[in-house]
């Protein structure tokens, strides 16, 4: 073994200092382009949504073609539906695994709809329930 000197000693302690503090700078900047990477592909994830949302993915341009005027169960998991399609009113019966049509109509034959309420058993929307259930509480 060689005797340690303080020249040595002093040479040595600047360079190893030197290389913790060039490999401390390359953990840092590789930390840094690391996330720089991600926020450049989390902005072009988000670029491509606006996109996306702003000119229609496919599905958005047949929208207007179809509209549901409304719905009322019949059973646990079957119901009845009206769904316009081109002038005419369809009346639907759904069930699990199947549509089947019972009746088509001209759309004029039916009052415009209103809004968006969906009925009850019983022929109440639900605003009506809930301000009756909400009334009957002391």
């Amino acid at each position: 073994m060689r005797p340690t000197t303080l020249a040595s000693i002093g040479l040595l302690a600047p360079s190893t200092f030197a290389l913790a503090a060039d490999s401390t700078m390359d953990v840092a900047g590789s930390v840094l382009q690391m996330f720089l990477g991600l926020a450049l592909i989390l902005g072009l994830l988000y670029a491509t949504l606006l996109f996306l949302k702003r000119f229609g993915a496919g599905a958005a341009g047949g929208a207007n073609l179809l509209k549901i005027r409304g719905a009322a169960p019949v059973g646990p998991r079957e119901r009845v539906v009206l769904v316009e399609v081109a002038g005419k009113v369809l009346v639907l019966g759904v069930a699990p695994g199947q549509v089947n049509t019972l009746h088509t109509l001209d759309a004029a034959e039916l009052p415009p709809a209103t809004g968006e309420t969906t009925l009850l058993s019983g022929g109440k929307d639900f605003q009506t329930w809930l301000k009756q259930t909400l009334e009957r509480r002391p």
